[in-house]
């Protein structure tokens, strides 16, 4: 009878400390995991506004001397990310190949202009930065037009300011959510401990002695929970930029927003258990020995 009593307990007992890593497991990868994305949010708000073209155009008579001279000068800019040079006969080959006919035949000489496609990096597909940039195109007088997608770089850029608010208010929202789960899911643990916790308070340990154990123990299932969660993390980083490369996340060269997240999570998962345990551990000396049931 005895036996199975104790066979009850254990397997109540492991139960508690499933709970408790669950909790800190899945709290701590949520964060983890919005921590990640805000980190990397800049590198993948970049990408999406690198991929938004600026066309240049130039006048029928630009000699080749000229295009070459101001692509020369384009590998100079340093907001310039890459260019290329699209010549007119280039430009009708793709045209022929988009509408399925040659126009060329058709209407007796190309209609078409050199151009530039020119990509700027990410920190540069501002209005304001993007302005400056046309105005230094504009004064070259070889230059006959430029088309970028001006309400397309407004779009992205909004949606990225948007994006990042509501995940840090969402971080947020999880920060408070996840020391309340896991507090509660620590007062559980310590909750079948409290007779073993008023007995030793009774002959006279201090409360610092008391706590201590408790603390201790805790931290370990924090650090299982943290370390989980990091394996979880590390896991979505890989999976994620094998589906996704156009993110440009690349985890295997730059590896410190991950080593970052992996650490704020440890620090974290020893900071929430070792906190919430203080004060449920304290809640339970303070109560009389009646109270108690």
């Amino acid at each position: 009878m005895a036996s199975s009593y104790e066979k009850y307990q254990k397997r109540k007992l492991i139960s508690s400390y499933f709970s408790v890593i669950l909790s800190i497991f899945l709290v701590l990868f949520l964060l983890g995991s919005l921590s990640l994305f805000v980190i990397n949010s800049k590198k993948i708000s970049d990408n999406f506004r690198e991929n938004i073209p600026m066309t240049i155009f130039f006048e029928k008579n630009t000699s080749k001397a000229e295009l070459e001279k101001f692509g020369k000068k384009l590998e100079k800019h340093t907001y310039i990310k890459e260019h290329r040079f699209v010549s007119k006969e280039d430009a009708a080959k793709e045209h022929q190949e988009t509408l399925g006919e040659d126009f060329v035949d058709y209407l007796g000489f190309n209609p078409l202009q050199d151009s530039y496609d020119i990509h700027l990096k990410g920190e540069y597909v501002v209005n304001d930065s993007i302005d400056i940039i046309l105005k230094e195109f504009n004064a070259n007088t070889a230059i006959s037009d430029i088309k970028y997608d001006k309400q397309l770089v407004d779009l992205v850029n909004e949606n990225v300011d948007k994006i990042t608010k509501w995940v840090l208010i969402i971080a947020a929202f999880l920060t408070v959510i996840s020391m309340l789960l896991i507090n509660s899911s620590l007062r559980l643990l310590i909750f079948s401990s409290r007779f073993t916790i008023k007995t030793m308070q009774m002959v006279g340990a201090t409360k610092r002695f008391i706590r201590r154990p408790f603390i201790r123990h805790s931290m370990k299932l924090g650090l299982i929970g943290s370390l989980l969660a990091i394996m979880a993390i590390t896991a979505l980083t890989f999976y994620a930029d094998s589906k996704l490369p156009d993110l440009n996340i690349n985890p295997k060269e730059d590896y410190m927003p991950l080593v970052i997240v992996s650490c704020g999570i440890l620090i974290l998962g020893g900071i929430i258990t070792s906190i919430s345990t203080f004060f449920a551990t304290q809640r339970f000396l303070n109560l009389k020995s009646d109270e108690l049931y």
